[in-house]
């Protein structure tokens, strides 16, 4: 994630996996302080890493799509996401979610009793998220302590001794709770469909210039046509041709505000036969055209200057 302002965008590799760094090498740990409405099409879009990300919604209504579930979370709630789940945060109006992202090594080195006893059960387990309701006592509590680790951020420096103290006393409390979590219908996101989706988006993102059918999609990962719809339907909420289009969409955007080429060029090079046909569909996902979009980055770009 990055923090807001300008279009605020999530950035991925072909697999969705998120490319940005959350803190360092010697201390894995990162605070956002973020609005989901400054992000692009108000959304923070699909992606997973391998950190685990605790989400407090400060103000507003957020809609939490984590693998294939779907949960609606008003301000004075929060989540956990674990670690290698697909997600994805929307939200109508304007809805402030500070978060933390850290990697679980943070809390104790992988090869020590800490991290076998109390860490890898839980990021191997089930759970793909837990939600936290101040209504509910240990998940208030919860929710104080995530309080607390946003405060330090916000307060000082040269806190990551009182965070990772903090951070262990949240840690507890989800581990001493989770067995008692009812088990999602089914086991978490399956590691095989998740990996077949991957290969899918793969093959688009390398492929997307030009005509891909159905039936190629669904022949590089040895399933049925109406298998490889139901996997985009679960977990992205759309259809492979839909997000074929969006993504040769999102790829002409990048071109117009970072080359000079023309519309036409640059709708043929993303793999749309006709510019009439590529500027309706622009215009439909980003609400105003080709031109339009590439005037405002431009200005944009002469504001960062």
């Amino acid at each position: 994630m990055h923090q807001p302002g300008g279009y605020t965008k999530i950035s991925t590799d072909d697999t969705l996996r998120e490319t940005i760094s959350h803190g360092s090498e010697e201390y894995p740990f990162r605070f956002y302080k973020e609005d989901v409405w400054d992000f692009d099409f108000h959304c923070v879009d699909w992606h997973w890493h391998p950190e685990v990300e605790f989400v407090y919604v400060q103000t507003g209504t957020v809609v939490f799509l984590i693998g294939s579930r779907r949960y609606v979370l008003e301000a004075g709630t929060g989540i956990f996401i674990n670690t290698g789940v697909i997600h994805r945060f929307e939200s109508g109006a304007p809805a402030r979610i500070p978060n933390i992202v850290f990697h679980p090594s943070l809390l104790a080195s992988e090869d020590s009793l800490i991290y076998q006893k109390y860490v890898r059960p839980i990021l191997h387990s089930s759970l793909e998220c837990q939600i936290f309701s101040p209504e509910i006592s240990w998940q208030k509590d919860a929710l104080q302590i995530l309080l607390s680790v946003i405060a330090l951020q916000e307060s000082s420096s040269g806190n990551e001794l009182q965070t990772l103290q903090t951070l262990l006393n949240l840690w507890g409390l989800l581990c001493s709770h989770a067995p008692a979590l009812p088990e999602p219908s089914g086991s978490r996101t399956s590691l095989r469909s998740q990996a077949q989706l991957q290969i899918l988006l793969q093959y688009i993102h390398r492929n997307y210039a030009r005509r891909i059918s159905l039936e190629e999609l669904a022949g590089t990962v040895m399933l049925s046509q109406s298998s490889v719809m139901n996997l985009f339907q679960k977990y992205l909420r759309t259809s492979p041709i839909h997000y074929l289009a969006d993504y040769r969409l999102k790829r002409a955007a990048k071109l117009l505000a970072s080359t000079r080429g023309s519309v036409s060029q640059i709708a043929q090079e993303c793999g749309f036969e006709t510019s009439g046909y590529f500027c309706r569909r622009f215009k439909r996902l980003f609400g105003m055209t080709p031109g339009e979009y590439r005037r405002r980055a431009d200005e944009d770009e002469n504001l960062r200057k």
